[in-house]
């Protein structure tokens, strides 16, 4: 498994509960408006809302269960690894200012830093979350496709 998958969940980790959120309103929203609502012309239909309410509902339980996934990895990891990995994709600092504030040289700090991303990659394998599983299961979040895929073309780093 490679390490697109790790840097892409650490780097949107930091919007999973925002997006969590607006879900949450967007499904106030359906179920207090249902009386108002329209779509292309067609009438208030209740197995529409349902539908749609269902929908945002599964999509907030995938994304809860990444956070959890993300969680869960960087606790098993040493603490140095989860350091480095928080700081580098979730808090996005430079290398030079994270290497600085661990005493590391920066040859070290990359060369750990690799080193983390492998291990929480195989932890999430071990969680059941491989490259396949993880295509599978965020096929329709295309945000954080969009961003799997500036890792894996190299254009985010």
């Amino acid at each position: 498994m490679k390490n697109e998958w790790t840097k892409t969940l650490l780097y949107v980790y930091k919007y999973l509960e925002r997006v969590c959120e607006g879900i949450d309103k967007l499904v106030d929203e359906s179920a207090m408006n249902s009386f108002y609502y329209r779509r292309s012309g067609h009438e208030n239909n209740v197995v529409d809302i349902a539908n749609r309410i269902i929908e945002l509902t599964d999509r907030k339980t995938k994304l809860i269960n990444i956070k959890v996934l993300v969680d869960n990895c960087l606790l098993k990891l040493d603490r140095l690894y989860a350091q480095l990995l928080i700081e580098k994709y979730i808090d996005e600092e430079i290398s030079d200012r994270i290497a600085l504030k661990h005493g590391l040289n920066v040859r070290t700090y990359f060369r750990k830093s690799s080193q983390a991303e492998n291990t929480f990659t195989n932890l999430m394998s071990k969680e059941g979350f491989n490259d396949e599983k993880l295509n599978t299961y965020l096929s329709s979040e295309k945000w954080i496709v969009e961003v799997y895929e500036k890792f894996k073309q190299g254009s985010l780093s």
